[in-house]
């Protein structure tokens, strides 16, 4: 993995990143190109939507959706933003555009740009423009090329960061990631593995793997989930305790089954001391309701906040 993601590391976290990015399978280079292609470009509400196709890896092409605000000046503040799972596969990148059942009515380009936040969304493997293959195909013929479905869907997002980082009317200094469930395991995960990233959010979806084996929630995942070998070297709080100092907020529902409570109080525990260590207290903070695998108007509302006081 490139140098740029060990910037602003101690030689420990740097180590782990890149550990961590070996159990990934067999990526493409990191340096590849990147290529565009402006499909349309159209006006809704208050800001502008692109429609694009992104040359991110060697294998396919990447559809995404591009928003900025009308009314702000660029450089953007910017967020990558993750789709979620939820066994639709038509939706993918729409989602940033229409919302879906588990996210507040008012979709996320809306809300973002109407706070003054550029937002990228791309389709993820299997999903959107993406799909026509099930998830359980693409993952066995990758598995086959060495190659790990989470991990190919990983390298996308950091390659949609390259590609961010690369536009004049983005900040690369403000760069953010958010998404729920499926969404709120890649911004973590994302976040973890990219210094670049400066706020992380997560909604719905920061687990304890032990705690997930201990109430038999392994089903509540898809297949794209798995990584061979990961809890041989790596808790879920390992993951996340890459983050730190840079400032993560999660928000998790009491009743959902994919972030068992006592889960959330050993990453709670473990984060919260990281960083205290980090210096940086604040920057980590676990909200908690008395609600299922969806997002609130309270954890709405807490994002856009932190959002603005963060990034």
């Amino acid at each position: 993995m490139d140098s740029v993601y060990k910037m602003a590391d101690s030689d420990v976290s740097a180590s782990r990143r890149l550990q961590l990015y070996a159990l990934l399978g067999d990526l493409p280079d990191r340096h590849l190109p990147i290529t565009v292609t402006l499909i349309d470009q159209s006006e809704r509400d208050s800001y502008m939507v692109e429609t694009l196709v992104l040359s991110l890896n060697d294998v396919e092409s990447v559809p995404a959706y591009l928003v900025k605000p009308l009314h702000t000046p660029p450089p953007y503040p910017v967020i990558l933003y993750n789709h979620a799972h939820g066994n639709d596969y038509r939706l993918g990148k729409d989602e940033l555009l229409t919302g879906r059942g588990g996210i507040q009515p008012i979709p996320y380009a809306q809300a973002l740009t109407a706070h003054g936040f550029a937002a990228l969304c791309i389709d993820h493997w299997c999903f959107g423009e993406r799909r026509g293959r099930t998830e359980s195909e693409v993952f066995k013929s990758m598995l086959w090329r060495g190659q790990v479905l989470w991990g190919m869907m990983l390298y996308d997002s950091l390659r949609a960061v390259d590609y961010l980082v690369s536009r004049p009317d983005m900040n690369s200094q403000r760069i953010g990631t958010l998404g729920l469930s499926m969404g709120s395991t890649m911004a973590w995960w994302l976040a973890a593995l990219d210094p670049r990233i400066k706020v992380c959010i997560d909604l719905c979806c920061l687990t304890d793997f032990d705690a997930l084996i201990d109430t038999r929630g392994l089903d509540g995942h898809g297949i794209y989930y798995y990584v061979p070998s990961l809890l041989n070297h790596f808790s879920a709080a390992q993951i996340n305790a890459l983050i730190a100092p840079r400032f993560h907020a999660s928000y998790a529902g009491l009743f959902d089954p994919l972030t068992p409570p006592a889960g959330l109080d050993r990453i709670d525990a473990a984060l919260t001391r990281v960083y205290a260590e980090a210096g940086a207290p604040a920057h980590w903070r676990l909200f908690r309701s008395a609600s299922g695998h969806f997002e609130t108007a309270a954890m709405r509302a807490l994002i856009l906040q932190d959002l603005q006081d963060h990034l």
